[in-house]
């Protein structure tokens, strides 16, 4: 009988266990309710604090002298599987992360013209976890996992030129953790190794060269196959990754009131620059079927036996960023309890995830025997397509409640051929809902969004590697409290 793990040994597209659960790509499809449930517009129009992250300009909507505070709590519910069929009938695996929790306040003060304040908001909450006994563990007992963080801390500032026209930036800084379980199978390294495949990535060190010598489909003599090669970094933390890594960026947002009732707003997000995610703590295992007697160090014995080999050393995650952003809006007011909203967005994801890139150096331990001080760098391939978003939404004022509905429309960012399965950011089209009610003496702001479900396959090549498909849907909410002062 076929076993799992021979299954996997196809899919040189399951390499980066890396789930994604934006709902625009990597992005949020909207920062703060009253934003959200209007499909995620917000370039024109007052929807608070959450200005830091969508329009800043849009902060000189609060009355003049008076301070604004708010806290808001989001929670994304995805639903993600991944199946393949084998010779013994299709193979599911259900990731079990199906709730992320991100808070976020903020506080702003208007004096005159000028708009000042701060803001903590989650950009992202990324992750899932395959159970050991998934098709995913490869028929070794391997939890595939992962957990990203994306945060920033933004100081913005906003000046109200005239009757018309508003002008904002902001400072950002920016940090990011990354928890990772991985596993790289033989079709998977021999694919990356040979400089004349690389379908999906590549891999390079002296540790390759180490593994090369020894491994006889590279013509040396020891390592009959691999069974796996597991990356572990992880920690227990809710707010940041075993790895992780700071920076800057900063916004520029432009706000013009064409009458009372029109408005035209636009915005433009710098690319992070945040130093490389670094975990002082990692460990790489390799499982290899060697010959019994070279594991021992003696001469070769023509008997070969499956050895695990743990080696604990450092991790760096390469040049991860969030990418350029562009986003242009607008609102009309069709009468004084009713307004219609409309933003696009781009987002340039193929200046940031071409490639996604992580290096393993080996520490000097007595443990780590011959392969202490050498390393590997392996290069996953990504390829995204920049993305364009689509966000329309209404809102209705009935005395003390406002009710809000809309929709979020865009194209999955990520090429089929370079879809990895452990990856799924292929939701496309969602539809927002959200309330707003005054609280004692403030308001409280109520959004939900229901990502429909979205199915792309990686076609594989045809023969060695099969397709594999992916499936992902989310329904989410968030809860926000804001205080005028």
């Amino acid at each position: 009988m076929l076993r799992k793990y021979q299954v996997i040994r196809w899919l040189g597209i399951m390499a980066l266990p890396l789930c994604v659960f934006g709902t625009d790509g990597m992005n949020l499809e909207g920062w703060g309710p009253v934003s959200t449930s209007l499909g995620g517009a917000s370039m024109a129009f007052d929807n608070g604090l959450a200005a830091v992250m969508n329009n800043p300009a849009t902060l000189v909507y609060m009355k003049d002298g008076k301070a604004q505070f708010e806290f808001a709590i989001r929670r994304l519910g995805p639903d993600v599987e991944t199946s393949v069929y084998t010779p013994q009938g299709e193979l599911i695996a259900t990731s079990m992360s199906d709730a992320f929790y991100m808070p976020s306040l903020a506080w702003a003060k208007r004096r005159g013209n000028l708009v000042y304040g701060v803001g903590m908001y989650a950009q992202g909450g990324m992750g899932c976890e395959y159970p050991a006994d998934s098709w995913l563990g490869m028929d070794y007992g391997l939890t595939q996992r992962s957990e990203v963080s994306v945060g920033r801390v933004i100081a913005p500032i906003a000046y109200r030129l005239n009757e018309r026209m508003s002008i904002a930036g902001s400072f950002d800084l920016v940090w990011a953790g990354l928890d990772l379980q991985m596993a790289l199978n033989q079709a998977q390294f021999v694919d990356m190794a040979n400089p004349m495949a690389q379908n999906i990535g590549a891999v390079s060190g002296t540790m390759i060269q180490a593994l090369g010598s020894m491994f006889e489909p590279f013509g040396g003599q020891g390592i009959q196959s691999m069974n796996y090669a597991y990356f572990d970094f992880s920690n227990d933390s809710d707010f940041t990754g075993a790895s992780r890594g700071y920076g800057i960026a900063g916004k520029f947002g432009f706000l013009y009131r064409a009458s009372d009732r029109f408005s035209i707003g636009g915005t433009i997000h710098s690319k992070t620059y945040l130093q490389d995610l670094e975990a002082r703590h990692a460990s790489m295992t390799m499982s290899v079927r060697m010959d019994t007697g070279l594991a021992q160090g003696q001469m070769p014995s023509g008997t070969y036996a499956d050895v695990t080999v743990p080696l604990t050393g450092k991790v760096a995650v390469r040049d991860f960023q969030w990418p350029w952003t562009f986003g242009l809006g607008m609102s009309y007011a069709i009468s004084d309890q009713t307004m219609l909203v409309g933003d696009f967005k781009f987002y340039q994801w193929s200046d940031v995830m071409d490639d996604f890139v992580m290096s393993f150096d080996v520490g000097q331990a007595s443990h780590n025997g011959n392969f202490a001080g050498l390393n590997m760098e392996a290069t996953l391939f990504q390829n995204w397509d920049d993305q364009a978003v689509y966000a329309l939404g209404v809102s209705h004022q009935m005395r003390h409640l406002s009710v809000r509905g809309g929709v979020n429309l865009t194209d999955n960012p990520i090429p089929d051929a370079y879809l990895n399965a452990l990856f799924p950011a292929i939701v496309e089209d969602h539809i927002t809902a959200g309330l707003s009610y005054p609280v004692g003496p403030g308001a409280a702001h109520l959004a939900l969004v229901y990502s429909l479900q979205n199915e792309a396959t990686n076609p594989g090549n045809g023969t060695t590697i099969p397709a594999v498909t992916s499936t992902h849907e989310q329904l989410n909410w968030s809860l926000q409290y804001s205080l005028d002062f």
